[in-house]
């Protein structure tokens, strides 16, 4: 698990009265209208009601069930307390379905935090709140907290870590033999697309079943996840192994994948962006299999796989999904290599 402080969870404080509700209230709307997914948390120490006594859904949360209502606009999750929903274990968890989350009080939890003056009260913030920027009392508070968001938050997104996957395992009908393992300049497709990726991902694994060159070293090779096809299963079997990573994913039958070509790539994450499926190939389509899938893309194409949709293309479908042109210069990265005379 990630420490809080390296997810893009921050603290909105002040003594009671200061504006925190309403100066949150007053920039939710501009954080949407830079594509950013906030979700608010927001401590109530007198306790809170979210249903009607005698309703269906009060009722069966009365008799002791945990209760989710969704309509076609909204959604709502009313749970009896337990340890394990505690905010602390619960933030990281959500940190992977928002580009931002805000936590309005919560003194007690570490967390970085905007703290807001208050009007009349001077008393200095609690020793337990790791107060970032203090904002005073002024018409250009929302501005500023804005102004300080839009250089942090890609900080805090720069943290979650890359790690890169190779996917081996096709049936390479076509070639006559596996793809990964054809060599080129004394090493196997399968080394030059690790030594690529391990140029800009922390951690480097295989996904998929086949034979690896003897000559490596203690390779990580996770299995296939059962029931799902294609490319998805090993997708699949890399985010769950480790769900708060970021992901390279790449075919191994792309021999000429490139350092430059990864960083371009890369280059394009930002907060608000899940997934980046680059476009340049023929018709222009996208390309899911060099492509980066943030790690809060786990929920969308596990969503996919769920829905008997194996296609990582229909990623593209996704609001948060970018798919840059791909700079002619590098284009020849994600040409995939089909019949030996083509290598």
């Amino acid at each position: 698990m990630m420490d809080l402080n390296d997810l893009p969870i921050l603290g909105i404080g002040g003594w009671s009265g200061a504006g925190k509700t309403s100066l949150i209230e007053n920039i939710l709307p501009r954080l949407r209208e830079q594509g950013l997914r906030t979700l608010v948390c927001k401590h109530c120490q007198h306790g809170f009601e979210i249903d009607r006594a005698g309703k269906d859904s009060d009722r069966l949360f009365q008799s002791g069930g945990d209760v989710f209502v969704q309509d076609a606009e909204q959604g709502c999750w009313r749970t009896h307390v337990v340890p394990e929903h505690s905010i602390v274990s619960i933030l990281p968890f959500l940190s992977r379905r928002y580009d931002l989350i805000l936590v309005e009080g919560h003194k007690d939890i570490p967390l970085p935090a905007v703290w807001l003056e208050h009007p009349t009260k001077k008393d200095p913030p609690p020793k337990s709140v790791e107060v970032m920027e203090t904002l005073a009392v002024n018409p250009g508070r929302e501005d500023a907290l804005l102004a300080w968001l839009a250089d942090w938050l890609p900080n805090q997104w720069q943290k979650t870590p890359v790690f890169g996957c190779v996917l081996i395992g096709g049936e390479s009908r076509r070639m006559g033999r596996p793809k990964h393992l054809i060599e080129t300049e004394g090493l196997t497709w399968l080394e030059w697309t690790l030594r690529a990726l391990k140029r800009v991902c922390s951690r480097v694994v295989i996904a998929g079943a086949g034979e690896l060159p003897e000559r490596m070293v203690n390779p990580i090779q996770l299995p296939d996840i059962m029931g799902a096809a294609g490319p998805m299963a090993g997708v699949l079997a890399a985010m769950r192994w480790t769900p708060s990573a970021s992901w390279i994913m790449a075919a191994c039958d792309m021999p000429q994948v490139s350092f430059p070509a990864l960083d371009w790539l890369i280059s394009h994450r930002r907060p608000g962006v899940w997934a980046i499926l680059p476009r340049g190939g023929k018709p222009r389509a996208v390309e899911p299999l060099l492509a980066y899938y943030d790690c809060r893309s786990h929920a969308v194409i596990e969503s996919l796989f769920a829905q008997g949709n194996h296609s990582l293309a229909a990623v593209q479908n996704h609001p948060k999904t970018a798919t840059p042109e791909i700079p002619y210069h590098l284009r020849d990265a994600w040409v995939n290599v089909n019949r030996e005379d083509e290598s």
